[in-house]
């Protein structure tokens, strides 16, 4: 059977995929940064190999004798700006990871990017693949768009000198192996009661394994330099706050939220940015993304090349819900 690698396979995405791999009985073969803890994919039968995305050598070796390596680490934040840390794991790792795929003469790569560094709909229409990045023009250009768009760019020059490289584009994921947790820290907040309301905007929600399965289809069917979108239902967040609260049995948040209430909260995130190292919980970037209208995708070019499928996101979210419990995440 073929050999697949993963790096960051200690994330949302990257677990699942392994997951998938392992159970159509493929060969997986992990990266690791050294004294990481793995015990996340305990049991699912994956290698593990020691490299850093700092040193493409080792990268090299990791994924020696591989057909397929999946690059699915990225360091996420909702700092407005670029850190050093994100530029030099998502884009600079990202170069590493290419100049590694070819020294190790790896059949194809298939880079994890994200909707983020797809454009934003501006006619009302679902974006597709082609939409261009206007991420800034809409005041959504934070240091993780940014870098992810970067990070495409890199693929694409590497495409451009003969690289066979896929990209694909997950939009917001729920679902088991969210050990962070990631995007799930939604569903623990809704069940929590710790959202009291709900902004206008909207977003595309999915179940990560269906991204993970259009994965694997994009390496075994995706066309050399194009990417594409794996993304489930465009929805409000009100709706979706109903639809978590809904499968948890617990009351879903009642009231709007008008931005002009939720602003000076935005405001004093920022400050805690500017003299912080740590995240702010909610700043007014993250703001801007909550009361956005234009953060919508479609899919259909996956459907049509990759035989891309959905199912139902209440199935996402109880998968989710049932993990976040067994690991005393959640109240059991």
């Amino acid at each position: 059977m073929p050999i697949a690698a993963i790096t960051g396979a200690t994330g949302l995405v990257g677990a699942n995929l392994a997951v998938q791999l392992r159970a159509a009985g493929h060969t997986v073969r992990c990266t690791r940064r050294a004294g990481s803890k793995t015990t996340l994919l305990d049991g699912v039968g994956v290698e593990w190999a020691e490299a850093d995305l700092s040193r493409p050598e080792a990268l090299a070796r990791a994924f020696d004798g591989a057909d397929v390596v999946f690059h699915c680490a990225a360091a996420v934040s909702i700092r407005k700006k670029p850190t050093p840390e994100m530029v030099a794991t998502n884009v600079d790792g990202t170069r590493h990871v290419c100049a590694a795929v070819r020294q190790a003469g790896v059949k194809r790569l298939v880079h994890c990017s994200s909707v983020v560094a797809v454009g934003l709909t501006e006619n009302g229409q679902p974006s597709t693949e082609e939409a261009v990045w206007n991420f800034d023009r809409h005041g959504l250009a934070d240091g993780y768009a940014i870098t992810k768009r970067d990070a495409e760019r890199v693929v694409a020059d590497e495409v451009r000198a003969g690289l066979d490289a896929v990209i694909v584009n997950p939009t917001y994921m729920f679902g088991p192996y969210d050990q962070r947790p990631s995007s799930g820290g939604m569903i623990i907040e809704v069940i929590r009661g710790k959202v009291p309301g709900y902004s206008s905007g909207s977003n595309n929600f999915v179940d990560v394994r269906d991204v993970t399965r259009g994965m694997i289809a994009a390496w075994q069917r995706g066309r050399a330099g194009e990417r594409y979108i794996l993304g489930g239902e465009n929805m409000p967040y009100r709706d979706c706050f109903r639809r978590i609260a809904a499968v948890a049995g617990v009351k879903p948040p009642r009231f709007a939220i008008p931005r002009w209430i939720a602003a000076p909260v935005g405001w004093a995130g920022d400050l805690q940015e500017a003299f912080s190292k740590r995240d702010p919980l909610i700043s007014s970037n993250t703001l801007a993304w909550g009361y956005a209208t234009t953060f919508q995708f479609d899919s259909s070019k996956a459907r049509r090349e990759l035989g891309y499928t959905t199912g139902e996101l209440d199935v996402a979210i109880r998968d989710a819900i049932e993990w976040f419990r067994a690991h005393d995440m959640l109240p059991r």
